[in-house]
């Protein structure tokens, strides 16, 4: 993953927080600031995801932040054309571990968290089609913002996040041409099988540099 990518993730977590009943009722971008507002909040006041605990920092994202990605999309745009190669089965084996490795790799970097701000840029407009972008910058001392925009489609009421762009890199696009190596050589389950190999692995690292 290119180092802005990995560098930005930090930012991820910082989008959703226990307020799901807000989505139906705010536009996006005042959904995104008003949650990024408290999420900051908890961070800056708990010691133990300060002092790096993961486990509380996987249990933190599987309540307040998973609810709010629509996976299976995330899933279907990261694999690819090899998404029609696999059956039912496979796309929900698919789709598991990809979550499971998006959350370990967010989970790490909210206990990298350290001082950084966001600033919601306004939307240029209403949302169309029930699809739209939030513009962010991530602000971190000494260095230059990230930009990072959101992407968010409506699921009934609510608004999903389905994929994510660091300085116009998306995150589903960044996945792709990995995923489509390992379909390749193995097919979907080869491709099920790496997953799980980086899943029961060390947690993803964000990048130093």
């Amino acid at each position: 993953m290119i180092r802005q990518l990995r560098a930005a993730l930090v930012s991820l977590p910082l989008l959703f927080s226990p307020l799901a009943s807000m989505a139906a009722q705010e536009a996006p971008d005042a959904l995104v600031k008003n949650v990024t507002d408290d999420v900051l909040s908890i961070l800056k006041q708990d010691k133990d995801l300060q002092a790096g605990d993961h486990r509380k920092a996987m249990s933190l994202i599987e309540d307040k932040v998973s609810p709010h990605f629509d996976f299976p999309r995330m899933t279907s745009l990261a694999v690819g054309q090899g998404w029609r190669q696999a059956n039912p089965g496979q796309r929900e084996a698919l789709t598991r571990e990809f979550r499971t490795l998006l959350v370990r790799t967010y989970a790490n970097a909210l206990t990298s968290y350290r001082n950084q701000t966001v600033t919601v840029k306004p939307s240029p407009g209403a949302p169309k089609d029930g699809d739209t972008s939030v513009h962010t910058e991530i602000n971190q001392p000494g260095t230059k913002p990230i930009a990072v925009d959101y992407r968010l489609a409506k699921s009934g009421d609510t608004w999903k996040v389905f994929d994510v762009a660091i300085d116009n890199v998306s995150l589903v696009t960044n996945y792709r041409g990995s995923f489509a190596t390992e379909i390749s050589k193995g097919g979907p389950d080869g491709l099920i099988k790496s997953l799980q190999d980086k899943n029961r692995g060390a947690p993803p690292q964000p990048s130093k540099g």
